[in-house]
């Protein structure tokens, strides 16, 4: 199968949208968000600064935005583009930037495969972070997983070299998924031995740490692409 032909790892549920986040989508689309094309996309313009000496991080997948925008706080001086499907997810992100009033962070809602193959230049990304994707835990929806081998492939091009791919889940045979998945590119190589402690970075959600109390594992999984 062609990346053309490539299978979704979403599907677009129509879930309660708030007042507040539509309203946050209604006027931050327009300053913070990037609409898809299939044309490379210019991130110095789009971000306003030379990437030679800001570094730019992806993250596919971010939810409803709250590790997002305390990355983003903690770290200014670097770039954050964020790729999400869901509008509430975008509001509520959009919401944190206003509060937070940030200004490194930029939006594409849009599959993540299209954007990574239609408009992120070849060895732009210091980092690309995906963190508890959706498991699809039966079986038969493994195909559905966002991290195969075809997108390892896509995000490995777009990291320059030494740049790092993050993975985190809470679903241990997902975890070894990636772990050998990641393994198998050969543009990578395993930052540790094995499955990696969690950065200071990353920080732990309230679902995270109430899974934790109950015993609940998670795992992330941090790759470079070689130098």
């Amino acid at each position: 199968m062609t990346l053309s032909q490539h299978i979704r790892s979403f599907v677009l549920r129509q879930g309660r949208v708030t007042h507040a986040q539509q309203r946050h989508h209604l006027h931050g689309m327009p300053l913070w968000g990037i609409a898809y094309r299939n044309a490379v996309l210019d991130l110095d313009g789009a971000f306003g600064r030379d990437g030679k000496t800001t570094p730019r991080i992806l993250e596919i997948g971010f939810g409803m935005g709250e590790t997002t925008a305390a990355i983003a706080a903690a770290h200014p001086e670097n770039d954050y583009l964020g790729i999400e499907v869901h509008t509430p997810g975008i509001g509520g992100l959009l919401k944190e930037i206003a509060a937070r009033n940030l200004s490194n962070i930029r939006i594409v809602q849009h599959d993540a495969v299209e954007v990574l193959r239609d408009m992120i230049p070849l060895a732009s990304l210091a980092a690309v972070h995906i963190f508890f994707p959706d498991p699809w835990p039966k079986k038969r929806h493994h195909k559905r997983r966002l991290i195969q081998p075809p997108l390892v492939q896509l995000l490995a091009e777009r990291l320059i070299p030494g740049g790092f791919l993050h993975c985190a889940t809470d679903w241990q045979e997902y975890a070894q998924q990636m772990l050998e998945v990641l393994g198998a590119e050969p543009l990578l190589e395993n930052s540790v031995a094995d499955f990696a402690p969690r950065p200071d970075y990353r920080p732990r959600t309230k679902f995270e740490s109430r899974g934790l109390r109950l015993g609940h594992g998670v795992w992330d999984v941090i790759f470079r692409r070689r130098i």
